[in-house]
């Protein structure tokens, strides 16, 4: 009997074997008219997924009659079964199309008469109508810049949702394993403080250096000084030129200070 168990144990590894040797690394595209960059690409017979390139290109381990099962936030899901000739070839190629609300057809104004003396009386000013009154989510805050935008599609929503039943964000849970969200907060975060030096340094420059001149070779350097500071952020996002200056004029002083001394050492 225990004999009998060991045969169908071997056998059982020897035909798992077999099936995971069938699949191969097929190279996929994805095709679409925006950003293709991050899009989850799920083998869901496999249990395998991949995450695409900022050209929309992927590799992912799969067989002939495999389904794949491709999300993204902006596009709409999509579900392909690997063929014979996709297999064969090593190659696939998946269209996406995007998510667009669409609204109910609505009489914007009024239908008039002819009569002008009827269609005034009966005509009402009112407030324009936005997003908000058509139901469609909007955002009138300032534009996000590119990684902002795939910061958003990779951390958006909640981790999850109660109803009828529980139901997984895995576009979110899949970007923070993979440790995309946070390559693209640290990104962001960078390209924020670039831009808060480069406003610094644009608005205040000539008064900082109009008493205490530095050489302009030294000046990119003694900017890079001031970033380092844990208060940076705070002086460049206060909006208060006196504390900004004072800030810039104190590194500018230890900035001159730390110079002076490597020179004697």
């Amino acid at each position: 009997m225990l004999r009998g168990n060991y045969y169908i144990f071997f056998i059982l590894i020897g035909f798992n074997l077999i099936l995971n040797a069938q699949r191969k690394d097929l190279s996929g595209t994805l095709i679409a008219d925006d950003d293709v960059e991050g899009i989850h690409i799920l083998n869901r017979t496999a249990l395998k997924y991949a995450i695409s390139g900022e050209n929309g290109r992927f590799n992912i381990l799969a067989k002939t009659n495999d389904t794949l099962f491709v999300s993204g936030l902006k596009y709409q899901n999509k579900r392909v079964v690997i063929s014979r000739s996709m297999y064969e070839t090593g190659s696939i190629s998946i269209a996406l199309i995007e998510k667009i609300n669409e609204l109910n057809e609505v009489v914007v104004g009024k239908i008039f008469t002819g009569s002008l003396e009827s269609d005034l009386e009966n005509l009402e000013a009112k407030t324009e109508i936005d997003f908000y009154d058509l139901g469609i989510p909007g955002y009138i805050g300032k534009p996000l810049t590119q990684n902002e935008r795939k910061l958003h599609d990779a951390d958006a929503g909640s981790w999850g949702y109660l109803g009828l039943g529980f139901g997984v964000n895995f576009h979110k849970l899949l970007n923070t394993v993979s440790g995309r969200t946070k390559k693209l907060k640290e990104i962001v975060a960078l390209e924020k403080r670039g831009k808060c030096i480069d406003r610094l340094r644009r608005n205040y420059e000539t008064i900082i250096f109009e008493t205490n001149n530095l050489p302009d070779t030294l000046k990119n350097e003694y900017f890079f000084f001031c970033e380092e500071d844990p208060e940076f952020e705070e002086h460049c996002n206060s909006n208060n030129d006196l504390t900004a200056i004072e800030f810039l004029k104190e590194k500018l002083i230890a900035y001159k200070k730390n110079l002076n001394s490597t020179k004697k050492e």
